[in-house]
């Protein structure tokens, strides 16, 4: 085990279109990456569409014993909506399977990142957002097709509604993204990162709304989620602005929500990220 300091030396002062050209290659390559895994999307998506299914028909067994028609203030057609964009939106912000840095991290191969003039964080969120645009294709439209298709869906009835289920799908992608990054970055500590990896994907499907609408819940709990954690950010956000989901918060103040984290969690990634390079345990090194 040896002590090195990995200090970048990256380059400052640089312009908007210099910042836009490197996003757009660091974007390219993460869709170019991902895309190459044709047999991997098809079995996520068949995956995906199967427990669409399973959790259609449970959500509809307990509208039915309800007798109300609705649950939690969704209507039939929205709790279709919530099932099926939220199968296909798991792809889109890849609440799993991201370990990348932290397997980095174990080889000591992040000292190539760190030694690069690009900052680690923008690159890697930016090859992110270019994965989340190949995923959007492939494994969010499909299982919203079919769903609407076998179920029926509430669609948007507003021409509002498809702009800002966009920026906040954006925003759920971002926000995702650097929650791993900061799960990931444990291993600059721990070096086996398995732990933080189980409850994170634990807490971020049980706590994000993947499983159940988190309006389900007792008030205070839910509010406590959505103001104490970032979790209901990542799906329950975006799946209520795209399904039109009434109630308060609206999309407006869930969008600010949203926003809010993201800020947050990008000044915590860059604060860890700051704290790693000043003194990296690199093994073999």
């Amino acid at each position: 085990m040896g002590f090195v300091t990995a200090t970048a030396a990256r380059q400052a002062g640089r312009n908007f279109f210099e910042l836009a050209a490197q996003f757009r290659s660091f974007a390219t390559i993460g869709f170019r990456r991902y895309a190459t895994y044709r047999q991997a999307t098809v079995a996520s998506l068949a995956t995906n569409t199967t427990f669409g299914f399973l959790r259609s028909y449970v959500l509809l067994a307990v509208v039915a014993a309800s007798g109300a028609g609705s649950i939690a203030g969704y209507s039939r057609a929205q709790l279709m909506s919530f099932v099926w964009l939220g199968q296909g939106l798991i792809g889109v912000v890849l609440l799993w399977g991201w370990n990348d840095l932290s397997e980095r991290i174990r080889s000591g191969d992040v000292v190539m990142d760190l030694l690069r003039p690009q900052h680690p964080v923008f690159a890697y969120v930016s090859a992110d957002l270019g994965r989340a645009g190949y995923a959007f294709a492939t494994r969010f439209l499909p299982p919203v097709v079919i769903g609407s298709i076998v179920f029926g869906m509430a669609l948007p009835t507003r021409a509002t509604t498809y702009a800002l289920g966009l920026c906040s799908v954006l925003l759920a992608v971002l926000v995702c993204f650097l929650c791993r990054y900061l799960v990931n970055s444990c291993a600059y500590w721990l070096l086996d990162n398995r732990g933080p990896t189980m409850a994170w994907m634990v807490f971020s499907g049980v706590l994000g709304g993947l499983y159940f609408p988190l309006r389900m819940l007792p008030g205070w709990a839910m509010w406590a989620l959505w103001l104490g954690t970032p979790f209901p950010s990542i799906l329950q956000a975006p799946l209520d602005v795209i399904s039109e989901h009434g109630g308060v918060p609206g999309p407006a103040a869930m969008l600010a929500v949203q926003a809010a984290w993201a800020v947050v969690l990008l000044a915590a990634c860059l604060l860890v990220q700051r704290r790693a390079e000043r003194r990296l345990v690199v093994q073999g090194g």
